[in-house]
């Protein structure tokens, strides 16, 4: 089979997850030998296969964004992991209708931009992994997935994100960027919207590939949040290798003419086509709301939707 393995057929990669033993063409290059890993390893995304959007079906992630500890910061912290579970239910109504499979999602705000410098000085708070842990299992339990959200502050996203491997090397969690709240040297935050270089996003990108081949887990999901085309400098520029989904979600917020602006900005450039695209909706900032047929009437189609 020439191309990527993890595209195989179900009933393809369970004869080769359950084989004695597989011989390797050399023919099929250098990735043959990690993702034939990923078989045999027998993980998988939640619902299934091990492309998070090339696995023979349709899927779109929707999520609650927020964090654990306060209703302050979105609508996950409103609820604890099983009563999120239960408004994911709620959420998801009416992403379906294209005949998508919903993947319930928490998008967990792991680093929180803060006023204060605070000891390290980067103006970012640590979430405890203690804290996260709980939701990292109700996920587990209840086949969704996880996102962790990075807000870093002064510091740079990849010191970040390696704090949190324990829960990235599991095949049900993924990562996302901020730039909003990424700053410059003597910048403060709600100074200005943050921005980050290509160059930091692929340190990040590299790493991430890394854990995603060690451990042979299943396709990642990497997102990078955008409202402004300077919140990204050189966008065109962040690799997209196959261990990762790289998906840019619009996370603006007010009117919809403004949202729709900022949307068709973002993607009519050059370099649209190599990302996978997300949706955001507020439901105090936005007026009105986005109903889910105004989100999947959108180009390209919204794979992640999100709901601060």
């Amino acid at each position: 089979m020439p191309g990527d393995l993890r595209a195989l057929p179900p009933a393809a990669r369970e004869a080769i997850f359950s084989a004695t033993e597989v011989e390797v063409d050399p023919g099929l290059g250098e990735s043959a030998s990690w993702q034939l890993e990923a078989i045999r390893r027998g993980h998988q995304i939640p619902g299934g296969g091990l492309l998070m959007f090339d696995s023979g079906f349709d899927r779109r992630l929707v999520a609650l964004y927020g964090h654990p500890s306060t209703s302050g910061l979105g609508v996950l912290g409103e609820q604890g992991p099983i009563g999120g579970v239960k408004r994911l239910q709620s959420a998801a109504l009416g992403y379906r209708a294209d005949g998508s499979v919903v993947l319930p999602t928490f998008e967990i705000i792991a680093t929180v931009a803060s006023a204060g410098a605070g000891a390290d000085g980067d103006y970012s708070a640590m979430t405890a992994r203690d804290a996260i842990r709980p939701w990292v299992e109700t996920a587990a339990a209840n086949d969704m997935y996880v996102v962790l959200d990075l807000q870093p502050g002064r510091t740079d996203f990849l010191a970040q994100a390696k704090v949190y491997e324990e829960f990235l090397r599991l095949p049900h969690v993924g990562l996302a960027l901020d730039p909003e709240w990424r700053l410059k040297p003597h910048q403060v935050h709600l100074g200005q919207v943050g921005t980050v270089d290509a160059a930091e996003v692929n340190q990040v990108v590299y790493w991430l590939a890394g854990v995603v081949r060690e451990n042979a887990l299943p396709q990642k999901l990497l997102i990078v949040h955008q409202f402004q085309t300077s919140m990204i400098t050189n966008r065109k520029l962040i690799d997209t290798p196959p261990e990762l989904a790289v998906l840019i979600q619009m996370d603006g917020q007010g009117s919809m003419r403004a949202k729709y602006a900022s949307w068709n900005s973002l993607t009519s450039l050059s370099d649209a086509g190599q990302f996978h695209w997300g949706w955001k909706n507020f439901y105090d900032e936005d007026h009105p709301n986005a109903t889910p047929e105004q989100v999947l009437e959108l180009t390209p189609t919204p794979v992640f939707v999100s709901f601060q």
